[in-house]
């Protein structure tokens, strides 16, 4: 019996991509093939190509051959589906993989369908069968987005049977084992710093000995009730969030307007946060605006630093403030100081490949509510550290890039004394508690930096390094959450305890955070000073620069 697009409708599997994409799979629509080994197939091409966009794909991508358009009958196939959404042809040899030329065209097609993704779009992929080139493909879109291969290759099987057909291409999407890793460290990096922040609030105010006689000999190493509920993050997570939406809006305005500076578009992100905490700003100054200040759970006051409210309501009064004034070396600065070195990994500029770079952004980020050098020169460390690991160095390696730079500039002294004092005795056989004790309470940055350094070196794992840096007489959240951040982009998230994941506060935000910064370096931004390319492929990126602006305004 002969199988029509109406006696067998066209099937379309589909596997879920961050951000709520969907990425589906499907055989050649309108394919003609009288002898094929699934039965005679003489489909109507306008058919299936309608059943493609009413299932709702944005672009459609054609990975068959140019002979095989001839073969299947299906020779008009990409004037028609541009009639309908956008079309890529990128064909691959039937059980085959991509080759050098398929690679260059991917520079172009990639971005382009990983925009339509990432704003929660649909793509649809075939090849003749829908099995094996289209599911190849599918997996590696899903592990460019930041999906581990063995993930995405269960997701791609999962929505439809048997795809992925040869070992060959099974081996391919293994091949970006790097890349997820990468997106992973990303994940960890903010997802550890809540966690260390969470477990680290209830036991803020309490000095050890008060913490062992209430949790036992191993101290808290599970979150209890904090501000009413479990898993509550701090003012570091809160602060934590604004750094990164400041950061990617400074690349927005910069992008689309060609003038930006990260000081000055964070001191705005940080005053947005200052209005959660109840200060009354003028709306028609501050602009209220973005996905992030929309998550009303971030309007609740967490114990904020009186350092960072008082310097952030002076420059609400004259936003030309970029400079403290006063002389606290706090460690309000520096627990909420790791995406400056994720955005610094992720984009492309060679200037923020550059450590003195990362630490001048830092220190000056740190600087808008800290005036001491010891407040700001550990935040500028920390951006150093991250940036390091998440592009996949040992922390020894990022350690050492950080102290280079703390040596470059006046009044180092004491950070860079700190630093050392960490490693020195993490490579020693004293124990943790007696080193935290001299390394101090973690009140100030360099203190707080020291005693994160310590316990990353110092553990075997995630949850050892977290639990060490809370269970301390001091400043239990702000350790926790610079050892958390170290860690996470040392290990990735999957490093993290699930117990500790899942009943997190806001973790949805601070996942869709850190994968906003994983693929930031990927966004489709017009420059203002070259001219958006005109093409078949201009309604993709004018969508994907009006997602962006509206998700962070670059005024």
């Amino acid at each position: 019996m002969e199988r029509t697009s109406i006696t067998d409708p066209l099937q379309i599997g589909a596997a879920a991509a961050p951000g709520g994409g969907r990425i589906g799979m499907t055989i050649c629509p309108g394919k003609k093939q009288p002898d094929a080994a699934s039965g005679s197939w003489n489909r109507d091409l306008d058919i299936d190509l309608d059943a493609i966009r009413a299932w709702g794909a944005e672009a459609l991508v054609s990975l068959i051959e140019p002979k095989e358009y001839q073969s299947l009958g299906v020779e008009a196939l990409p004037e028609r589906a541009k009639a309908r959404m956008a079309h890529f042809s990128l064909p691959i040899p039937d059980y085959g993989l991509p080759g050098p030329e398929w690679e260059t065209q991917w520079e172009q097609a990639g971005p382009l369908l990983r925009s339509i993704l990432r704003r929660g779009g649909s793509v649809c992929v075939h090849c003749k069968g829908g099995l094996g080139r289209s599911g190849t493909i599918a997996a590696r879109l899903l592990v460019e987005l930041g999906v581990s291969p063995v993930e995405a290759v269960r997701r791609v099987r999962a929505a439809r049977k048997g795809a992925i057909e040869t070992r060959e291409q099974e081996r391919y999407v293994y091949s970006f084992k790097r890349l997820a890793d990468r997106a992973e460290r990303f994940r960890g990096c903010l997802l550890g710093g809540a966690v260390g922040d969470a477990l680290g609030a209830p036991v803020e105010f309490t000095d050890r000995p008060a913490i062992l006689a209430r949790f036992g000999p191993g101290g808290i190493r599970d979150y209890v009730p904090a501000y009413g509920k479990i898993g509550a993050i701090t003012d570091d997570t809160q602060m934590t969030l604004f750094t990164a939406e400041g950061m990617i809006r400074a690349h927005v305005r910069g992008c689309l307007r060609g003038l930006s500076t990260y000081e000055g578009v964070t001191q705005h992100a940080y005053l947005r946060w200052l209005a959660t905490q109840g200060y009354s700003l003028d709306e028609t100054k501050f602009g209220m605006d973005g996905w992030l200040i929309g998550h009303r759970e971030l309007f609740s006051r967490r114990a904020p630093g009186n350092t960072c409210i008082s310097s952030l309501a002076s420059c609400a009064k004259d936003t030309r403030q970029l400079n403290a004034r006063n002389d606290s070396k706090g460690c309000g600065a520096v627990m909420r100081m790791a995406p400056v070195g994720l955005y610094a990994a992720a984009v492309h500029f060679s200037e923020l490949k550059s450590d003195s770079r990362v630490f001048e952004i830092g220190n000056s980020l740190a600087a808008i509510t800290h005036g001491h050098p010891s407040g700001q020169y550990p935040a500028g460390a920390l951006a150093v550290i991250i940036r390091r690991l998440v592009e996949g160095e040992d922390l020894p390696t990022a350690l050492d890039a950080a102290e280079h730079v703390v040596t470059k500039v006046p009044r180092h002294e004491e950070t860079l004394a700190a630093i050392r004092q960490a490693r020195r005795l993490a490579a020693g056989t004293e124990s943790a508690d007696s080193c935290i004790r001299r390394l101090g309470e973690g009140w100030t940055a360099e203190e707080a930096l020291a005693i994160a350094v310590f316990c990353s070196l110092r553990a075997s794992s995630f949850e050892e390094g977290v639990c060490m840096a809370v269970n301390i007489t001091g400043d239990s959240d702000s350790t926790g959450a610079v050892t958390g951040n170290i860690l996470g982009a040392m290990l990735g998230a999957g490093s993290i305890p699930d117990r500790w994941r899942e009943p997190l506060e806001l973790r949805e935000v601070i996942e869709a955070m850190a994968e906003d910064l994983f693929g930031i370096g990927d966004w489709l931004l017009s420059d203002s000073s070259f001219p958006r390319p005109e093409d078949d492929y201009s309604s993709i990126r004018e969508e994907a620069e009006r997602y962006i602006h509206r998700r962070y305004p670059g005024w």
